[in-house]
């Protein structure tokens, strides 16, 4: 199969890896890109598990509570400039408003919302002719608590990430330390009880082939390996799950222990990191990709 430029670069922005690694794990796997970052990451090549989804988009992000509900939502735009657009902030506040009285249950159904000049999606047409920009309504979420029941939420710089927690038991100032712990640490998971059992074995997986890989691991006897590779994975797992994380406000204690001091317990989170996962055009990257595929 013929590897494009633009599968090249694609991988390259997602992993961090070099071109020609790239255009080999495309070849390797048939131009197939989960199949390319996965024999990345076995090769020990990848930088990609070191990394959040890569930031390659601008725009906004918002969340806010009212009562026992709360709404989450990011809206992208070609440059940083528009999110202090007057229209920009108008159309964010527009689409908050509608999403909290009309409470769609997807983004096709957002749009398709009736409001006073049509529907929510001719109201970002308008906005995009008017500032000159893309403007686009990416996700939302909509979550409710119930009264006995916390709401944590947390905006980092104006907006870039927003952060929503739903704590039962504790406070409001704990359901505020748990959105800003999700905000600065990225969790993907409240605990390991969450986390499907394919993906703790996709992670073992990885990090044993990285191990097979390593010359000065190669031999070990397999015994070995695998207490070697279920530290890893444990060490892997923290990370991902919020309650094995270190609490940002007291490195001595995992949040688990605090959350355990207060009485409380996670119910749910939801995290924006604006253009988080999105590609963004480089001019003189795609070049140097073209170059190298001549």
């Amino acid at each position: 199969m013929a590897i494009t430029a633009a599968q090249v670069k694609a991988l390259r922005e997602e992993t961090g890896a070099g071109m020609m690694d790239c255009k080999k794990a495309l070849t390797e796997t048939d131009g197939d890109m989960e199949a390319a970052k996965d024999w990345l990451r076995k090769k020990g090549i990848s930088k990609a598990e070191k990394k959040e989804g890569r930031t390659a988009a601008e725009g906004l992000s918002r969340v806010v509570a009212d009562g026992d509900e709360a709404v989450i939502v990011e809206i992208n735009a070609e440059t940083d400039f528009v999110a202090k657009n007057d229209k920009f902030l108008a159309l964010l506040d527009k689409t908050i408003e509608t999403l909290k009285q009309y409470k769609p249950g997807d983004l096709a159904a957002a749009l398709e919302t009736k409001i006073e000049d049509g529907t929510l999606n001719d109201a970002f047409i308008n906005a995009t002719a008017i500032i000159g920009e893309k403007i686009k309504l990416r996700r939302f979420e909509i979550v409710n608590k119930l009264a006995d029941q916390h709401f944590g939420l947390y905006m980092h710089n104006g907006g870039q990430i927003s952060a929503l927690v739903v704590l039962q038991g504790g406070d409001d100032q704990v359901a505020k330390e748990m959105a800003m712990q999700v905000a600065s640490m990225n969790p993907t998971y409240v605990s390991r009880d969450e986390m499907p059992a394919d993906v703790i074995a996709h992670e073992k997986e990885i990090l044993l082939e990285q191990m097979n890989n390593d010359p000065a691991m190669a031999n070990k006897p397999d015994n070995v390996k695998e207490k070697i590779v279920e530290g890893r994975l444990s060490k892997n797992l923290e990370e991902l799950c919020l309650v094995d994380q270190v609490f940002f406000l007291d490195q001595d204690k995992k949040v688990g222990q605090y959350l355990k001091e207060k009485n409380a317990e996670v119910v749910k989170f939801v995290k924006f990191k604006v253009g988080e996962g999105i590609e963004k055009k480089v001019d003189d990257f795609a070049a140097e990709v073209a170059a190298m595929m001549k």
